[in-house]
């Protein structure tokens, strides 16, 4: 049986360097990986049970539910759950260029200074959902990896490789050169999403939350698309735009698994 100790309040130390990771599933999932460095696990007496069977190789410290609240954002919504960690490094561009190598098809999600953590948090839940290779962000412009990353995220950042490249064009270029159709998300473009042609290796390039793709990002793309939305709607936030292209670049891959599944068939 895994020994639970009860927290004395006011002996939660905190460093500049550490990573606190806050929710069910973001938690759970971390716990589970095992390159995540643990520093400390805090959970409320509730959770004590879900924690022993998730982790049983992980001590875990009870606190009061109100002293999450010392130590995490006051609009946290923490569950009960809060991980000491130390941050997941991130790949290289060649390590999804190798994962995409004997692939007929796949896709990577790049982003072009997005910068607000619960967007690419959800962006990262996106790509895992809609099977995305992987996410390429710029190093300069966007943020490290954060509890509101991760909550937002709700575990799949412990699972979807994360490149922080210097320069994205140059990205591009290594992509194109690597047999990758790259495609820049734009809403003034001629041609929607769903007219393209899905097969092959397609990167898509989404921009910021309010600049979209910088000028030279656009150029180095193959082409320029964008959401058949109403004409009434200017532009999507960019998580709901990242889900809904990369929902239509595998949609007929997931109709097609369904398919199987409900006939029995296996599944690959």
């Amino acid at each position: 049986m895994k020994k639970f100790h009860q927290q004395r309040k006011g002996s939660t130390d905190t460093s500049k360097d550490q990573l606190i990771i806050y929710g069910r599933h973001a938690v759970i999932s971390a716990l589970k990986n095992p390159r995540r460095k643990i520093q400390k696990l805090l959970i409320s007496a509730e959770n004590r049970i879900e924690v022993e069977k998730a982790a049983p190789q992980v001590s875990a410290t009870v606190i009061d539910k109100k002293d999450f609240a010392k130590f995490l954002p006051g609009d946290a919504v923490h569950q009960g759950f809060a991980l000491y960690c130390s941050r997941l490094e991130t790949c290289d561009i060649s390590d999804l260029i190798a994962l995409a190598e004997n692939k007929k098809r796949c896709c990577i999600l790049i982003l072009d200074q997005v910068t607000d953590p619960q967007n690419i948090g959800a962006i990262i839940r996106s790509c895992a959902a809609f099977e995305t290779l992987g996410l390429i962000v710029q190093d300069k412009n966007s943020p490290l990896e954060s509890g509101a990353m991760d909550k937002a995220a709700a575990g799949t950042v412990e699972f979807v490789p994360v490149a922080r490249v210097t320069n994205l064009s140059r990205a591009i270029e290594t992509l194109k050169e690597n047999g990758f159709w790259v495609i820049g998300m734009d809403g003034y473009a001629d041609t929607t999403i769903d007219k393209i042609n899905k097969d092959g290796k397609v990167a898509v390039v989404m921009g910021s939350e309010g600049k979209g793709l910088r000028r030279l990002v656009q150029e180095n793309c193959d082409s320029s698309v964008k959401l058949p939305i109403s004409p009434q709607v200017e532009s999507l936030n960019v998580s709901t735009a990242a889900a809904i292209a990369l929902y239509e670049l595998n949609r007929d891959k997931i109709t097609a698994r369904k398919a199987a599944i409900e006939a029995g068939l296996p599944v690959t």
